[in-house]
């Protein structure tokens, strides 16, 4: 197939699997410039599917960048807070939303930290009327990629530029499987086979987790009731939908206040235009009490200082190191391509739909519950061919759950 055939596929999988538009419903999309022609057919395809109206806002690297080099200094406390105000109301009104990545990982890497951080923290700020709809699973939702120039010289800086752009686009068709020989079935299959392993969780009951590894030592409490997840869902609003293209991940809710120990990354976070490598942190009672990054420190410490919740987790996801995103070789320099090569965890939010009733309880009911409430939510990979998971019965007996990596039960 030709890359304009691969192209299309993908598209018509993004609107069928994975934002999963219905017939009469709004499709709010958020992308970069650069990933117009896919853009483009997204929309011929989320038409084709029934959808009223798709309203696409576009982000551009260069923009960004001239903020940060030529705004006053007030500007760093801003957002459109009208624009996200909008945004959750469509969401309320029924539209889905879709999130087209890709843009430069290192964009705002030799900017002032201070001012990344200030335009960080009012940005989430603005937008947690949205994020509360989509972390409540309110509504059909996905984020997928599109390959950029910038991201992929990131990936593959030893290529000339039209080499690295076309490698990371197969990678992305690749990963994502569109290019098998029915995309949409493929998807299929694939959630019932993550079915298969978030029934196997829930029907252990698991009350911790102990992680074993390299700079890792650490025992992670879940929240009573906690709910598996992975693949597919169904939203509150009854579409279904595949929040991540790609997701190898089946991730829970992990209790607040019950962590504690030493846990260490082991792939680089793409943090809002920066990189942060080599995290280290110290959980005491559920907190980050101590943090070290070997770069972007000073970005990981305020990231965590945005708000009381925000060095406390939100998520647990579990992830096989031979899955295919992990097997391909790439880092990727995306959270969304390497959580899924990797098992990880979150800062911040706490998805609602991961605790049993969670959509349902007030706010301080789900905090009463363990469940983790924060202006951001940030995952970051801890997963590595030398990590051994257990799982903590409900009688303080432990069983094998992960050995270096792999599925062991």
């Amino acid at each position: 197939m030709t890359h304009e055939d691969l192209l299309d596929r993908y598209a018509q999988l993004i609107v069928r699997s994975g934002v999963g538009v219905a017939p009469g419903q709004e499709l709010l999309m958020t992308a970069p410039v650069d990933a117009i022609p896919l853009v483009r057919r997204i929309i011929e395809h989320a038409y084709k599917a029934g959808a009223t109206l798709v309203t696409t806002l576009y982000g551009d690297d260069a923009a960004t960048l001239a903020r940060f080099k030529y705004a006053p200094d007030k500007s760093f406390d801003a957002a459109s807070g009208w624009l996200f105000d909008g945004m959750a109301n469509a969401f309320r009104a029924g539209a889905a939303r879709l999130a087209i990545i890709g843009e430069d990982p290192a964009l705002l890497s030799g900017q002032d930290p201070a001012k990344v951080t200030r335009a960080n923290r009012a940005r989430s700020r603005a937008y947690r009327p949205a994020l509360e709809l989509i972390t409540s699973h309110a509504i059909n939702w996905c984020v997928a990629s599109a390959a950029t120039p910038a991201w992929a010289r990131s990936v593959f800086p030893d290529l000339s530029a039209d080499a690295a752009l076309d490698r990371l686009w197969r990678a992305i068709f690749a990963c994502s499987r569109a290019d098998k020989a029915d995309p949409v079935q493929a998807w299929v299959e694939h959630s019932r086979n993550l079915r298969q392993r978030t029934d196997f969780l829930n029907a252990r009951r698991y009350k911790a987790l102990k992680y074993r590894g390299p700079g890792t030592d650490l025992v992670l409490g879940l929240v009573e009731g906690h709910i598996w997840k992975g693949g597919a869902s169904t939203a509150k609003n009854g579409i279904t939908c595949n929040p991540n293209i790609p997701s190898e991940e089946v991730f829970t809710m992990p209790h607040k206040d019950r962590v504690d120990g030493i846990l260490s990354s082991t792939k680089p976070l793409s943090y809002q235009g920066t990189f942060i490598e080599g995290i280290k942190v110290h959980f005491e009672a559920g907190r980050i009490v101590e943090s070290h990054a070997d770069k972007g420190a000073d970005i990981f410490a305020t990231m965590i200082a945005t708000d009381e919740g925000a060095a406390r987790l939100g998520e647990v996801a579990l992830v096989p190191h031979s899955s295919p995103i992990s097997a391909s070789g790439i880092v990727f320099n995306n959270t969304l391509f390497d959580e899924n090569a990797a098992s990880h965890i979150a800062v911040g939010q706490s998805y609602a739909d991961t605790m049993a009733n969670g959509g349902t309880m007030s706010a301080e009911e789900r905090a009463a519950a363990g469940a983790n409430s924060s202006l951001i939510h940030v995952d970051w990979m801890i997963g590595s061919s030398g990590l051994n998971v257990d799982g903590v019965l409900s009688d303080g007996k432990t069983e094998s759950l992960m050995r270096k990596g792999e599925w062991a039960a």
